[in-house]
């Protein structure tokens, strides 16, 4: 029997979800200072943000770690620094989430050696590694090695743990940057169901027939909650139904536990403004409601980003904020006293329907590929188009965004007052962070470290399970830049697809007076106006990259964009052979003033000063103000979300008298 009314005093009151909140920056000692701040706030579990070196498998003092230090999250370099990030918390008694992808293995393993020098039951550890590696390929960029070995990591990390962590979930299939990169629903559905079906078809051959069920029911997602909130909540109604259906008709499983669909969720980053920065308190608040009114579809977890986080990083009272919304919906209301709200509603019923059914049939195009990783082209395209899609809904108001496209005229935010509504990590950090992993590395034992990286070396190329050489590599020492260099001459390195075709899209409608105004310059310059789009340093959101080229495509620009992670060396070099007449630089991470410094730099002494650089990022006024000093002709950041101006402003750039003047 179910009851549905909180009045009666045999009704069983649901426990609350377990709060996180994603953090991490500076160093490891900052963070541990910070998580034990939010724990005793009354967070319940950890969710740890690695830096982009660490997530990208490069030590702090790697040339292409340069000014990405500590940025967007804690930079862990060795067992050290994993042992201040957790020094004082229980790692026995603590959940602890690692959003971590293609180094996955070598964090996990760290995290085992620290629990070990605790003296943690290994076996009592419970968390998740993040571990996907298909939405890395699609969305967020910090990606290795390609598909095949690194799908093999990820099911080792599972086939481990089934064994020596039962109570860990060794893989979080990750659907919050496919719409971060603009998929519908249905495609966040269909290429995370997918992802998971490509994993496990895998981990099949890794552990006994009679292990399988319950290594099935340890899989778990991470979602994103858009502000279309009756979407969303049906969204994650239809991924609750379509995984049952999959682990039933295509895995046999019985065992109602272990088809369950556990998930957390953090709500959509892409959806909050620089504009009227306050607004996004209310979007936070909405898109939470969605993954947690349906009791059946209910998240495990919940993160939430913090109001500031279009501006910069959040400081630990904006983080605070976000951890009071979810106490007062927990425990202030009676929202846990009740039962499912939504069986039955014909309208929730219908909508569930009709995203499951367009799931099936992106499934099915899918599986005529060869599943997951064979599709990785043609996902990553569908994702572009889809994100032009959204943004022209929003160029044109169809989409209504408040305080961007309507009501743009407002008071001026208090909450920006003072320091700027952000926190600043302080540029020493870096320096302070390669001084200590030198004098780790100097103190040592060099023999030790040596027969760890050739057992490492030799359980990859052998295929071994590669966790148990990783856990006595982190034993001895081992860097991170060092097990990640190993993996990499194993396997060799990976160069995702950009989604950015040479042939421009059935999207040039609205695009006339500019495609004239391309034709004209370029007929003044005597060939193609040449933009090249770069991305230097580690960021791996290439969304705005793609955007911007994709536009630039259409508009009749000849384009070049060769995708993320490139050295200001690159970038200069190449805007060098192709003679470019405008060169665009993206970077999300906070890392701009030190690598654009490098870029103009190097540009100078290139002596191609006269080609304009534009810049686009999280950048705040002041550094956008040094930026300009430097000689960048333009900044934009996310306010400037007409695509439409930004390629006019090339064509001026691109003007012959506008270059030469």
């Amino acid at each position: 029997m179910q009851f549905y009314c909180g009045c009666d005093a045999m009704t069983q009151k649901d426990k609350p979800w377990l709060f996180r909140t994603y953090a991490g920056h500076s160093t490891a000692a900052a963070s541990n200072a910070l998580y034990r701040a939010n724990l005793a706030k009354g967070q319940t579990g950890l969710s740890v943000a690695f830096d982009l070196p660490t997530q990208t498998g490069y030590d702090s003092d790697h040339v292409l770690a340069r000014g990405e230090v500590g940025k967007v999250g804690v930079p862990v370099c060795h067992l050290g620094d994993m042992r201040a990030l957790f020094d004082q918390i229980p790692l026995e008694q603590m959940n602890t989430s690692m959003t971590i992808n293609a180094t996955a293995p070598w964090l996990l393993a760290l995290y085992i050696a620290v629990a070990e020098e605790q003296g943690a039951d290994i076996a009592a550890l419970q968390g998740t590694v993040q571990n996907d590696l298909i939405k890395e390929y699609l969305s967020r960029g910090t990606y290795i090695c390609p598909p095949a070995p690194s799908l093999a990591m990820i099911t080792d990390v599972a086939a481990y743990t089934r064994t020596h962590l039962p109570k860990w979930n060794p893989m979080n299939v990750c659907s919050y940057h496919l719409q971060e990169a603009g998929a519908t629903p249905e495609q966040e559905l269909a290429y995370a169901l997918a992802t998971a079906i490509a994993v496990l078809d895998d981990l099949k051959g890794k552990v006994p027939p009679e292990g399988f069920p319950a290594m099935v029911g340890r899989i778990s997602f991470f979602v994103n909650a858009g502000i279309r909130f009756v979407t969303e909540l049906c969204k994650m109604r239809a991924f609750t139904e379509l995984w049952d259906e999959i682990c039933r008709e295509r895995y046999g499983i019985e065992e109602e536990k272990f088809r369950r669909f556990r998930y957390g969720v953090q709500v959509n980053s892409l959806g909050l403004t620089e504009q009227q920065p306050e607004n996004n308190v209310y979007r936070i608040l909405l898109e939470m409601l969605a993954v947690t009114l349906s009791k059946n579809a209910r998240a495990r977890a919940v993160q939430l980003p913090a109001w500031n986080e279009a501006l910069g990083l959040p400081r630990p009272w904006d983080q605070q904020w976000s951890l009071r919304m979810q106490q007062i919906l927990a425990y202030e209301t009676d929202l846990l006293e009740y039962g499912d709200l939504f069986d039955g509603n014909p309208v929730i019923a219908a909508k569930v329907e009709e995203l499951k059914q367009g799931a099936r049939d992106e499934l099915a195009a899918l599986d005529g590929m060869g599943g997951a990783i064979a599709a990785i082209d043609y996902m990553k395209a569908r994702l572009v188009e889809s994100n032009a899609a959204r943004l022209g809904r929003i160029e044109t108001n169809e989409t209504v965004v408040v305080g961007v496209n309507r009501w743009e005229q407002g008071e001026p935010s208090p909450l920006t007052a003072g320091d700027g509504g952000i926190m600043v990590v302080d540029p020493a950090v870096e320096q302070d962070q390669v001084d200590r992993l030198q004098a780790w590395r100097e103190a040592r034992d060099e023999g030790a470290i040596e027969a760890a990286l050739a057992a490492l070396r030799v359980a990859a190329q052998k295929g071994a399970n590669i966790m148990p050489a990783s856990i006595e590599a982190a034993r001895a020492g081992v860097t991170t830049g060092e097990w990640a260099g190993v993996m990499r001459a194993v396997h060799g390195e990976y160069r995702g697809p950009t989604g950015v075709s040479a042939s421009p899209s059935n999207r040039t409608e609205g695009l006339d007076d500019i495609r004239e105004a391309v034709d004209a310059v370029s007929a003044r310059l005597g060939r193609r106006l040449k933009f090249l789009m770069g991305k230097p340093g580690l960021d791996g959101h290439s969304n705005g990259a793609e955007q911007i080229a994709f536009r630039a495509r259409d508009c009749g620009m000849d384009i070049t964009y060769e995708g993320i992670r490139l050295t200001p060396e690159q970038i200069v070099s190449r805007a060098q052979e192709e003679d470019a007449h405008v060169v665009g630089l993206s970077i999300l991470s906070g890392s701009h003033l030190p690598l654009i410094e490098d870029v103009m730099a190097r540009m100078r002494a290139a002596g191609l000063i006269h080609v304009p650089v534009i810049v686009g990022g999280i950048i705040p006024d002041e550094d956008a103000a040094r930026l300009l000093g430097m000689g960048v002709a333009r900044v934009y950041t996310p306010k400037d979300f007409q695509l439409n101006a930004i390629m006019r402003d090339i064509v001026v750039l691109a003007e012959p008298e506008t270059a030469a003047a």
